[in-house]
């Protein structure tokens, strides 16, 4: 965790427009003072250098921000930094930790569901969000699960795709470390 200095505590302490924060982005830790009015987007981007989380619209109507709050997507601009204490974060960063595309990176780049691709992280995290919810959703809940991010390069069916083909990844990975497991344990 990387800790408060002296100068940082005093600061704190007589600042009264500033908080001490404490959570984890990208499961390493932080304990961090920031000021009342820091944006999300802002502390991630500027203070810790995560810059794929994108600023397009800074009023929660693009969703090119999209992290995922305790699991959940939320818009990054819209959301004070004071208010991230005691919560996960994760960032698109966080998605590539093993050195691999994701399942919904994947479905990205084999569905071609990026054009630009400034919106692209907001939309992977956004499905990312939808596929740990509900990892076999229809074309109806991908829509609705998408609906707060928008892209104005494409029709949306090439990023519906790529959400589809992640969920059938997903599916698939599932299915051959059950049967790897099974093995394992002599069951097979």
């Amino acid at each position: 965790m990387q800790q408060l200095t002296q100068y940082g505590i005093r600061k704190m302490m007589t600042n009264k427009h500033t908080h001490r924060i404490r959570c984890v982005i990208n499961d390493k830790e932080y304990d961090r003072i920031v000021k009342d009015n820091t944006l999300l987007v802002d502390f991630l981007r500027e203070e810790l250098g995560l810059t794929g989380t994108k600023v397009g619209c800074d009023g929660g109507e693009c969703g090119c921000c999209t992290v995922l709050i305790d699991g959940h997507p939320q818009h990054a601009c819209l959301t004070l930094a004071s208010r991230c204490n005691d919560v996960e974060i994760e960032t698109i960063e966080h998605l590539n930790r093993s050195g691999r595309l994701s399942a919904i990176q994947r479905g990205f780049h084999e569905k071609h569901g990026s054009q630009c691709g400034f919106c692209t992280p907001g939309f992977i995290m956004a499905a990312e969000g939808l596929l740990r919810k509900n990892p076999d959703p229809s074309y109806r809940e991908i829509k609705k699960g998408l609906g707060s991010n928008i892209c104005r390069c494409t029709g949306y069916v090439k990023i519906i795709e790529a959400v589809q083909f992640a969920a059938k990844e997903i599916k698939r990975m599932e299915i051959e470390k059950e049967i790897e497991n099974q093995r394992y344990a002599g069951m097979l």
